[in-house]
């Protein structure tokens, strides 16, 4: 029933669209002509203003044909950078970057398997319930285009959100919160050859915190990072400030938490012993989420398991993503696998027989509710 060869030139046609984060003006109108073209009604909110971008989140609604729970279907549009100028390569059945920028297979691949399931229900009438299509802005900085989208209009009892890797018929049904936290170190500058007694280092603050702080792999749930670092004026300038950018995440919000204040008592415990300051700043990013195996969306992911003979694999996720903020809209929401690889990279590829599973198993997943829920 998938179309391959209408699923790779449309796949084509989207990656080579700039669509970087915040400037995903292009790709929006792209997918509203798409979505309008099968004769569907297309919103798109306010979402790109309220952050700053340029376009705001798409958003459709497909009338079923059966009187079943609604579901969601979600993908963002945004790429990571270097996202410019995209030029994929067909090399057999591998999709790849040219690799002078990302693929921008993340998250075009969950935007086309979306595109071609729907495609294929209309073409073969295949029974379903009300279908909600979300294309999101600003997946890639913060979740910040499903964190603004108003859910007021979107009765949907359950979410599938195609952005996730591995096999398919891998599905995230577990992912961390993240902390994200902003330190600014204050010493005291002085001239670092004729009085560097009069002088505090910031640097030296921070590197007696880190030393002593528990970073990478805390445990099987909790990990931490310190990513950036900057400051210092010239090598005789005793350094006087820094900035630090840094991360906790944890599936367990006790150990979030606890991680979290081991790393602000490590910075402060450093700044008093050398003479300095540190203002300490964390905010979530995203709330953790957990689904239980015996929860009715896994019902429905068995049950399409079962129609294609896909293996269902239930994972956890270290990373975040929209389905985390469905999930604490209250929505319940997992994360399905449409076959990225090397994400986030020069060298990413995508299958295209991969892609093509995604989109049987989609379909499958849309159908199964009805086999799930007696009609309403």
């Amino acid at each position: 029933m998938v179309n391959r060869e209408r699923l790779v030139n449309e796949f084509l046609e989207l990656v080579r669209i700039d669509s970087l984060s915040y400037r995903e003006r292009k790709m929006a109108d792209a997918l509203k002509a798409k979505l309008e073209g099968m004769g569907l009604s297309v919103e798109e909110d306010g979402a790109g203003a309220v952050i700053g971008g340029n376009a705001g989140n798409i958003i459709c609604k497909i009338q079923g044909s059966t009187d079943v729970p609604s579901i969601l279907l979600m993908a963002h549009m945004d790429t990571v950078e270097p996202g410019i100028g995209k030029n994929p390569v067909v090399e057999g059945n591998i999709i790849k970057t040219d690799g002078t920028t990302v693929l921008g297979g993340d998250d075009v691949a969950g935007i086309e398997c979306i595109l071609e399931a729907v495609r294929v229900l209309k073409e073969n009438n295949l029974e379903h319930g009300d279908i909600y299509v979300v294309f999101t802005v600003a997946e890639e900085c913060g979740l910040l285009g499903a964190k603004n989208l108003e859910l007021k209009n979107i009765n949907a009892r359950y979410a599938f959100v195609m952005d996730n890797g591995g096999e398919i018929g891998e599905v995230a049904v577990r992912a961390p919160s993240q902390n994200k936290i902003d330190v600014k170190i204050l010493g005291r500058a002085s001239h670092a050859g004729l009085e560097p007694e009069k002088g505090v280092s910031a640097i030296q603050i921070a590197s007696e915190a880190i030393a002593n702080m528990k970073l990478g792999r805390i445990d099987e749930e909790t990990t931490a990072n310190i990513g950036i670092i900057r400051g210092g004026q010239a090598t005789n300038i005793i350094c006087e400030s820094i900035d630090i950018k840094a991360e906790a995440r944890s599936r367990n919000e006790e150990k979030l938490k606890k991680q979290t204040e081991h790393m602000k008592n490590c910075f402060e415990r450093a700044a008093q012993k050398c003479g300095g300051e540190v203002v300490f700043n964390s905010e979530m990013l995203y709330p953790a989420f957990s689904i239980s195996e015996d929860d009715e969306i896994i019902t429905i992911l068995k049950e399409a398991s079962s129609k294609t003979r896909i293996q269902l694999r239930l994972v956890s996720t270290r990373g975040g993503s929209d389905t985390n903020i469905i999930n604490a809209k209250g929505i319940k929401a997992v994360d399905v696998s449409v076959g990225m690889d090397k994400v986030h990279s020069q060298k990413e590829q995508i299958s295209i027989d991969d892609m093509i599973k995604a989109v049987e198993f989609l379909i499958a997943i849309i159908t199964s509710v009805k086999n799930v829920f007696l009609p309403l």
